[in-house]
């Protein structure tokens, strides 16, 4: 079998790369049908609902598990490392987006804007829900396709 083949059968890395595929073009047809406008940036962006981390990391582990053993070693290292992503999404870059968000108000609401050519970035992270609803299209991918 040839590598691109082997890379192609496996389930650990088609599934969760489908489950943030398929979490990306959730956001893009939000936008669609919200804003009446396409935007494709939200097929690489970060944040929004469902979060796309929290459906690639939680899908891998549901394939990680049903192919493993959910008692297995491998499984348990893919929970912690599920875990650690999604506290990130909805904490550390949330709060990154706060602050940026703040200092975006600061920054250009002075007449002298000179020194700063872009705003920085305010939609990093995730709402809680935004993460949970990525882990149960992350579960759902999983047990369906893994």
């Amino acid at each position: 079998m040839n590598t691109v083949q082997a890379l192609l059968s496996n389930k650990a890395i088609t599934v969760p790369a489908l489950a943030w595929f398929i979490a990306q073009f959730i956001k893009v047809v939000s936008v669609i049908v919200r804003d009446k406008k396409i935007d494709f940036t939200r097929f690489v962006g970060s944040g929004g609902m469902p979060s796309s981390h929290s459906s690639f990391i939680v899908s891998l582990t549901t394939v990680v598990g049903k192919n493993r053993g959910w008692d297995s070693i491998e499984f348990g290292i893919a929970v912690a490392v599920a875990l650690i992503v999604m506290y990130d999404a909805a904490g550390v870059r949330r709060a990154a987006g706060k602050q940026a968000k703040v200092l975006n108000k600061l920054i250009f609401s002075h007449h002298d804007k000179a020194h700063f050519d872009e705003k920085l970035k305010e939609l990093l992270g995730h709402s809680p829900l935004e993460v949970v609803m990525g882990a149960i299209l992350g579960i759902f991918m999983g047990i369906m396709l893994g």
